[in-house]
């Protein structure tokens, strides 16, 4: 049997860590991408069998970038979800950056690099220990942690993931330096082949709704399909069609398998006052266990 290949960001990052737990335990091939772009056509143009998008962030909240080529560049249905803790770490040369206690010197630290988001989560660690340090954005948190390691004796150090530290042989300066001790980023599953889970506690289903031009209200009956029947919406959220000005889609997620009489139901009301829909997936949603 051929094994299936899963694409995902770059090694040692927090989607790394993130796509080695969903599949623990299963024999999978990961195709590393360095651009979130290369992700999504890696398995759009057949070359694996999923991949992994980051979706929203406790913190950052939605990925506006990620959410539009999943609506307007690709058509690749949605597999599973589930959350995963993004920690971020200090990392860099502790010999090269201790001070007289033997622990790491911050006046001995002229640049840290990172990630945009991950920069973002950690600022006012930053702020508080290196406001004199040059911040640089790059790539990817384990592209910093790489450049750190190919330029030892000036005093740089990255944020990143303890896995990077691991892989690149550099050391945690200090542990767990987002702001926010619930840090968590919701991750997508997408692609067309089956995935195969055991069952989930709960089933998610998520929609795109265009209304009608000149119809006034149409987002309360829309509300009101799925109020009236008691369905949970957990997601909604409002986007540009990227066609006409003042256009906007309407992106749901609904705590409700499509395979019920309900939903069904409700969708099939929305449509009759003249909104579209577009089915993105109907999937289970994977807690996360430590």
């Amino acid at each position: 049997m051929t094994k299936r290949k899963v694409a995902l960001l770059p090694k040692s990052t927090v989607s790394d860590e993130a796509t080695r737990y969903l599949f623990r335990g299963q024999d999978v091939e990961f195709v590393y991408c360095k651009m979130i772009q290369d992700v999504f056509q890696s398995t759009a143009k057949g070359l694996t069998d999923w991949s992994v998008i980051p979706i929203e962030n406790t913190i950052d909240g939605s990925v506006s970038l990620h959410m539009d080529w999943l609506v307007h560049e690709v058509d690749l249905p949605i597999r599973a979800e589930w959350v995963f803790p993004s920690i971020q770490n200090l990392i860099g040369r502790r010999d090269e950056l201790a001070g007289d206690d033997g622990q790491w010197d911050p006046g001995k630290i002229t640049k840290v690099m990172s990630h945009p988001v991950a920069m973002a989560q950690c600022l006012q660690f930053v702020r508080a220990n290196l406001p004199h340090a040059e911040l640089e954005t790059l790539s990817s948190t384990t592209e910093s942690v790489r450049m750190v390691k190919q330029n030892p004796g000036v005093g740089w150090a990255a944020i990143g993931t303890k896995l990077a530290a691991e892989d690149l042989e550099l050391d945690v300066l200090e542990a767990g330096v987002t702001d926010h001790d619930n840090n968590f980023t919701r991750f997508l599953l997408v692609g067309n082949a089956p995935f195969e889970r055991p069952q989930a506690p709960l089933q998610k289903t998520s929609i795109l709704i265009t209304l009608p031009e000149d119809y006034p209200g149409a987002l309360h009956q829309v509300l009101s399909a799925f109020a009236w029947r008691r369905i949970n919406l957990s997601k909604i959220e409002s986007r540009p069609t990227k066609k006409k000005l003042g256009n906007y889609y309407f992106y749901i997620d609904i705590e409700l398998s499509l395979d019920t009489v309900l939903l069904p139901a409700a969708i099939s009301e929305i449509e009759a006052i003249g909104c579209q829909v577009r089915l993105l997936g109907s999937y289970p949603s994977l807690p996360y266990e430590e």
